[in-house]
Parts: structure tokens; C-alpha cells; sequence
């Protein structure tokens, strides 16, 4: 009966574990689609600037 209620439990964690991580990629797919352009913009811009720098 003990064995039975642990398994149970390791059930459980297991599905919580995997709805943190499904929770988590989904942030992350979300904040590269809300910010990506943005980002993108600053490295291009800060590239530019770096070869501005190197060979004026």
C-alpha cells in the first residue's frame, strides 16, 4: 500500500515536471516571437557600429 501511494506520487511529480517545462518553452517561444525583431535590430545595429569603430 505504501509502494503504491509513492508510485502515485512519482506519478504526479512526473506530469508536474513536465507541465513546468512545456510552461517554460512556451514562454520562451513567445518572447522570441514578441521580441525578436527587436532584438535582431540591436545586434545589427551594434554590429554596424563595431565596424564604424574598426575601420572608419
Amino acid at each position: 500500500m505504501i509502494r503504491s501511494a509513492a508510485a502515485r506520487q512519482r506519478g504526479a511529480t512526473a506530469v508536474e515536471y513536465g507541465l513546468l517545462v512545456a510552461l517554460i518553452a512556451a514562454s520562451i517561444v513567445i518572447s522570441i516571437v514578441v521580441f525578436g525583431g527587436e532584438v535582431n535590430a540591436l545586434f545589427e545595429h551594434t554590429n554596424a557600429s563595431i565596424d564604424n569603430a574598426v575601420s572608419p
